[in-house]
């Protein structure tokens, strides 16, 4: 199975037995021992939930991603629907999504050409995954990367027992998260440069922080007291996260942590668990795990989308070869922008050819979003090197 690929959903359908799906947890708490367990909780997926559908590819932490999250999806579906069958879930899923997008109509409702459910789900995911929650704060995305995903689970719940305030739903949970997060980092005895940073992006994404022991933090850590069981584990967990970050916890963490076990009615000891797991984690996969990543933003950002979209395209390459071959103009620009500057009206041409080839092939949808045309110059630079049988045959004339 290819995640980067159009058509993954369906193998995933094919490849998943719904039966071992369900069976392969008891419980939605169950379901999240098992995303954290392969990273999904902590923004970084590594490992996939089980079954795991059978693939040749080395997958990247958004491949893992889009996996698990619709996997975790699928689940939740099926627990409060044992009766229903695959076509019925992944039109839940999408129907969800689409009611999350209501008065966005220029980001998810952009993607709902396709002609069927399923290829309308992998341009939901892949949108969800790229789009900072939704379209929201740009700093909250680039800091808490996917953790955030695990609130589109909790939501979904919401919307399958009828509640229809997803947006509402899923704000409040986020605003509660974010928060509880900086509070996390503002316990740090010795906070570095870049916690300062972080805390200050993260009070401008709150638009209204407020102290834990404000009159507004009290009223806000009771509305966490009062969620359920599950969201507030995974309160806990985003503040371990948080304040584990450098890999030390100094004893102003610890107690920040403890008193905030108590606060949540959490079993006691849930907080030390809570960073116990985070450490079995990174031992496991032998590599650090970072809420927030200590790098030049500007320089992160680049190298990440750069990442991004050599796989898309590595994963796309015989339906960008076969586009290719189709349109000679392309192919020549593209060539010629490796030995020179194009100019104003050819760099124009390419931005037009490649959007169109990114609306017949559903991976690259991506591009279709707001902003996404900004990543168009790193296609530019890569297909040319990433799929070089596509430009053998095509010599330069500057004439």
């Amino acid at each position: 199975m290819n995640p980067s690929s159009a058509g993954w959903i369906k193998k995933f359908i094919k490849e998943i037995d719904q039966k071992a799906l369900c069976s392969a947890y008891d419980q939605v708490v169950d379901l999240y021992q098992g995303l954290k367990a392969g990273g999904f909780i902590y923004g970084m997926s590594l490992v996939g939930l089980e079954p795991q559908a059978k693939t040749t590819l080395e997958l990247t932490v958004e491949e893992h991603t889009k996996i698990n999250l619709l996997h975790a999806l699928c689940f939740v579906y099926f627990k409060q629907n044992p009766h229903s069958q695959y076509n019925d879930c992944i039109k839940a899923i999408v129907s969800f999504y689409e009611l999350m997008g209501i008065g966005q109509p220029g980001l998810l409702h952009k993607l709902s050409f396709a002609k069927n459910p399923s290829d309308n789900l992998e341009g939901f995911i892949n949108a969800r995954l790229h789009e900072n929650n939704l379209g929201r704060s740009a700093e909250v995305s680039s800091l808490i990367t996917y953790v955030l995903l695990f609130i589109d689970i909790l939501v979904f719940q919401d919307y399958l027992k009828g509640n229809q305030n997803l947006q509402g739903a899923f704000d409040r949970m986020e605003h509660l998260c974010i928060q509880s997060c900086t509070w996390a980092l503002e316990s740090k005895l010795k906070p570095n440069k870049y916690d300062h940073m972080f805390i200050v992006m993260l009070q401008h994404a709150l638009k209204n922080p407020v102290g834990l022991n404000d009159t507004e933090g009290q009223a806000l850590l009771k509305q966490m007291t009062q969620s359920p069981p599950l969201f507030k584990g995974f309160l806990m967990d985003v503040c371990c996260l948080g304040v584990w970050d450098d890999r030390v916890m100094d004893a102003a963490e610890l107690h920040f942590l403890q008193d905030f076990e108590q606060a949540l009615g959490l079993e006691k000891g849930s907080a030390l668990a809570g960073v116990s797991d985070l450490d079995q984690f990174s031992r496991t996969h032998a590599q650090s795990v970072r809420l927030f990543e200590h790098a030049n933003p500007v320089k992160l950002l680049y190298k990440q989308s750069s990442a991004m979209v050599k796989t898309l395209i590595l994963r796309n390459k015989n339906r960008l070869i076969k586009e290719l071959a189709e349109s000679g103009e392309l192919v020549k620009l593209l060539t010629l922008s490796t030995v020179r500057e194009l100019n104003k009206k050819e760099k124009q041409k390419v931005k037009e050819q490649l959007l169109d080839i990114c609306k017949t092939v559903p991976s690259l949808t991506l591009f279709l979003l707001p902003g996404g045309s900004l990543l168009l110059p790193i296609m530019v630079k890569l297909i040319p090197k990433l799929l070089p049988s596509a430009f053998n045959e095509n010599a330069i004339d500057e004439s």
